[in-house]
Parts: structure tokens; sequence; C-alpha cells
């Protein structure tokens, strides 16, 4: 079966810029287009969804709400969400992550880069790399909201390698990037990888990355307690 995809963007033009380039992927279908994100909320429903490619700035909901929205439901829980920015807002970045996003691409990517990320964030991975990502990622969620902390108590739970491995995750490094530095295999990796998102309640790796920071797990500049 291909990935389901849904669009929203209130550019009807980059909507249909996107669709022609999805749709001519064996392995990937637009089911829907969305001009807001409420709109986006109620599409990613009834037509059953993959994974949304939301833009940020849409009028009535915004990209972000919208996220929110997704990832509060459960009976969305496996409906993937996609961020498009500009990179040049870093709150907005990091507020998305927070609801729910599962990664973020500029609108100004290559198409091949799309299509990519498209596949990865539909599998489960997140896209937080290259590095210059991970970087504003630890800038941003190094100083988060008192009302959106991880209680610290709940690492507890974790072993030593899963602490390790989410660390890592949090550092932008991909499960084979992991997998040669602590001399495992990448599917040891991702089997602490998951331990670690079921015990703490997260629902992919992104969410797994904003944890580490906000427990203290992990701060700026990648330093680790």
């Amino acid at each position: 079966m291909p990935i389901r995809v849904l669009l929203a963007d209130d550019q009807a033009l980059l909507r249909g810029t996107f669709r022609l380039l999805i749709d001519a992927q064996p392995d990937l279908e637009v089911v829907g287009e969305a001009a807001n994100g409420g709109e986006a909320a109620r599409l990613a429903r009834s037509e059953r969804a993959d994974i949304v490619v939301m833009d940020i700035r849409m009028p009535e909901v915004d990209g972000i709400e919208a996220t929110r929205l997704i990832a509060q439901d459960e009976d969305l829980a496996g409906v993937k969400v996609l961020v498009l920015t500009t990179f040049e807002e870093d709150e907005l970045v990091i507020e998305a992550l927070r609801a729910g996003a599962s990664g973020f691409l500029g609108k100004g990517v290559e198409p091949a880069q799309l299509l990519d990320a498209v596949r990865l964030v539909a599998s489960g991975e997140a896209l937080l790399s290259p590095a210059a990502t991970a970087g504003l990622i630890s800038r941003v969620l190094a100083q988060p909201a008192p009302s959106d902390l991880v209680d610290p108590h709940r690492l507890a739970t974790l072993t030593p390698r899963e602490r390790e491995v989410m660390a890592l995750v949090a550092g932008g490094l991909s499960n084979d990037e992991i997998a040669e530095r602590l001399f495992v295999t990448p599917v040891t990796v991702k089997t602490h990888a998951n331990r670690a998102m079921t015990k703490l309640g997260a629902r992919d790796r992104a969410q797994l990355v904003v944890i580490a920071y906000e427990s203290g797990l992990v701060r700026t500049g990648g330093q680790r307690d």
C-alpha cells in the first residue's frame, strides 16, 4: 500500500506542485489537500492519512495548533506530521516539535529531499538532522517553558544504555551513527530507542528529543547529565 499523504498549505500553487511530485512516485499517494489547520485535522481522520505535510503559517488554525490537534487525538495516533518552514523562526519550529511534529524541512528543499523526508517520517523516524537542525533544537529546548517541563524522575525508568541512546538521538545522530559509536548494530540501537519511547510515552523519535532536553538529560552543546 502506498504511503497516504495529506498536504496542508494555504498556497494552492504550492499544494499543486507537491501533489504532482508526490503522486508521480509509486509508493506515495496524495489523499487530500487542506488550506488551513482545522481542515487538515479533519481530513487527517476522514482520509486516513499516514503523514501530513504541514505548513506553519495558515489562516484560521495554524499548522502548530493543527499538529497539536492531531497528536492529541487517540484515533490519529499513527499519523505523522512533517512541518515545512523557512528555518527563520526557531521558536515556531520548536513549538511545532513540542506539539507533536516528527520533523521539519525548508520550503526550498530539493524535490528528492522532500520525497525522502516523507518516506522517513512516515516510517516512524524523526527528521532532525543535519547538525544545524540539532543545534537549533538544543538551543531553544534548553530554555523550556515551565509548563512544558518533563519530570526528570521519569528517566529513572530507563536503563543506562537506553539513556545513552536517547542522548545520542537528541544529538541528531542516526541509528547507523549511534551503532558505530557504541559498537552495536543499528537494530540494537532502534530497539533501545523504541523501549525508551514506550517508557516515556513519546510518539516518535522527535518527541524523544524533546523529552531529552526538557528533562535535563541533554543540555545545550550536547552535554549530558
